[in-house]
């Protein structure tokens, strides 16, 4: 077992220095970017994902061993180039990982906590979930059944999630061309946290932006669309188990219980958000349908 270390928990005092210095810097742009119980509702649900995190990678890592050891195709070393292939691997896994999520009621239930801000900065990044550990790892489960050592993923995985951080800030505008052209970058990952119509479901990358432009999932930052952060129905809570769990209440609602066909309450788990089975709910291609047959008049 390789000894690569924990970079999440080396990188928390980066994150509140970055978060202190994004503070003083909108600031002096006069962004007000930042609602002090908002950030500690996201701070809490970073800590509360790092706790259980220790739960869920022994999980992860039970479940890649188990298919490293006994499935795996290849045998990949751990070298240079190795970390270079699957630098693209991991990116590809999460790109879909995070475009299913937006699309699948019961990927959406774990992942709607990182939008349920309505704010838009640093501490934005640490709103992660507390329940989709345990089973979003699924998308991964091809690398250590091509042969990439479990080790190696679960950093690479953690260098990803360090990548994604910056991007969550007003402070900075926009980035060279080059870079926006093939990187996500803070103008990007505004877009995809949007409730806008325009925005919604767009931008899923992690590091590569070049995922959304192959898969038709990119959309630009519009100059005259300025983003309005958080959900299409806000949530109005500080309350982080509420801000956890809230979501699974809703879907457990919508499946399980009134009078509904067995085809429609399993459809309530894999349709996307707004899916009602008596036709009455919108997603999110309706409201940019709407949206852009109002700007065409």
């Amino acid at each position: 077992m390789p000894d690569f270390p924990n970079i999440i928990l080396y990188a928390i005092p980066f994150f509140i220095m970055a978060m202190l210095l994004e503070l003083y810097v909108t600031t002096k742009q006069r962004i007000k970017t930042y609602e002090a119980k908002d950030a500690f509702s996201s701070i809490a649900m970073g800590l509360g994902n790092v706790i259980l995190g220790f739960g869920s990678k022994a999980l992860v890592l039970l479940v890649f061993f188990w298919i490293y050891d006994t499935y795996r195709v290849f045998e990949i070393p751990i070298a240079w180039w190795s970390f270079i292939l699957l630098f693209f691997a991991d990116d590809f896994s999460y790109y879909w990982f995070h475009r299913i999520s937006h699309r699948c009621r019961l990927f959406w239930a774990s992942h709607v906590v990182h939008h349920s801000s309505e704010h838009y900065n640093l501490s934005t990044a640490l709103r992660q979930t507390w329940s989709g550990s345990f089973y979003t790892f699924i998308f991964w489960l091809w690398l250590p059944l091509l042969g990439f050592h479990p080790a190696m993923i679960l950093l690479q995985m953690s260098i990803s999630l360090l990548y994604q951080f910056w991007i969550h800030t007003e402070a900075i505008d926009k980035m060279p061309k080059w870079f926006e052209a093939i990187f996500n970058t803070p103008s990007h990952h505004r877009v995809h946290h949007g409730s806008n119509p325009i925005y919604l479901d767009r931008n899923h990358a992690g590091i590569l932006i070049i995922w959304d432009k192959l898969f038709g999932s990119f959309q630009p930052e519009l100059e005259d669309e300025k983003v309005t952060y958080g959900l299409v129905k806000n949530i109005k809570t500080y309350n982080p188990v509420k801000i956890a769990f809230l979501e699974w209440w809703y879907l457990f609602k919508d499946a399980f219980l009134g009078k509904k066909s067995l085809k429609h309450r399993l459809l309530y788990l894999v349709r996307p958000p707004g899916w009602k089975h008596d036709g009455s709910g919108k997603v999110s291609e309706d409201l940019r349908e709407d949206w852009l047959s109002r700007r065409l008049k």
